[in-house]
């Protein structure tokens, strides 16, 4: 069924072997579902742009070059905030997706009313040990901050409410977390997140670019998410912790009747110094929360 509604949206960089292979198939299933096809081109040092410039032409298809490399975040905020259509999806460029799974997460939201469908992949795409470790690493660190009611939280095959994600784009890094944060942006503001499997393929050419950096930037993007939020999650622990380690390290003292010693002083003051700060925290976290929600309302509007 043609539709208006959708845009297709790919960060691209340096994978001028992938794109011959899967493009022209992608662009003719957009065009046969009506669908706008957002290419951008992540400042790309390869022959990536000469071969855009062949499909620039298209109807539908709409093409922007970052003179230097942003990052797959900045990619993915330059395309969609290029969208003009009620709902976006945000695919890779190296030919794992299938395109035709698009239309699940499409079906799903307009069923379910959906702000962000997640395309959750199968398991034995994890059977690698150090991505497996790595994730589940990611996710339970996640979950232990904020709610997290799905599985696959750093999948690039995702379907976004345009306008939500259009607002949500200044909180969100340039970095490969982009597609962690912005779940978890989503999800703490409240929004219908839900999940939709889909098939994976093998890397058509090139390399994967995730390493460890990748890992730990992401670990540090949800701490200062989960900061933004809910900050209480994150100073209250450290307060109880300093607390209680306080009051353990001076009972003894106290029941020999030395009273508190210095160090467990300190504990307890630095305790009760986290509390403070988490709740000045969150006074912050709740004024720039409902400026983020006047912006959403005004897009809406």
């Amino acid at each position: 069924m043609a539709d208006k509604s959708l845009s297709v949206v790919i960060p691209i960089y340096n994978e001028e072997e992938a794109l011959p292979l899967f493009l022209p198939t992608l662009m003719e299933y957009c065009h046969h579902k009506n669908w706008a096809l957002v290419l951008v081109n992540d400042g790309s040092t390869d022959q990536t742009k000469t071969i855009l410039a062949e499909y620039a032409s298209n109807p539908g298809v709409h093409i922007h070059h970052h003179s230097i490399n942003h990052g797959y975040g900045g990619a993915l905020k330059t395309g969609i905030a290029n969208v003009s259509t009620p709902y976006t999806v945000t695919i890779d460029a190296d030919g794992q997706h299938n395109h035709e799974d698009i239309a699940g997460l499409f079906e799903l939201a307009i069923e379910q009313q959906a702000d962000l469908v997640v395309g959750s992949r199968p398991p034995e795409f994890m059977a690698n040990s150090f991505r497996s470790t790595g994730k589940w690493i990611i996710r339970s660190f996640a979950r232990f901050l904020m709610p997290l009611p799905i599985k696959d939280l750093n999948s690039g095959f995702k379907l976004y409410r345009t306008r939500l994600a259009q607002s949500y784009l200044e909180l969100c890094p340039d970095s490969m977390a982009f597609s962690d944060i912005i779940t978890l942006v989503f999800i703490n503001q409240r929004h219908l997140v839900l999940e939709h499997p889909i098939s994976i393929q093998k890397r058509i050419a090139g390399k994967s670019t995730i390493n460890l950096y990748t890992a730990f930037d992401t670990l540090i993007n949800i701490l200062n998410i989960a900061m933004m939020f809910n900050p209480l999650r994150v100073f209250l622990p450290l307060s109880a912790l300093f607390i209680l380690l306080g009051i353990g390290w001076g009972l003894p003292f106290i029941l020999m009747g030395r009273g508190l010693s210095v160090g467990s002083v300190l504990a307890i003051f630095t305790g009760l110094l986290f509390f403070v700060i988490g709740l000045i925290a969150q006074q912050l976290s709740a004024i720039r929360l409902q400026l983020i929600h006047q912006k959403s309302q005004q897009k809406e509007n």
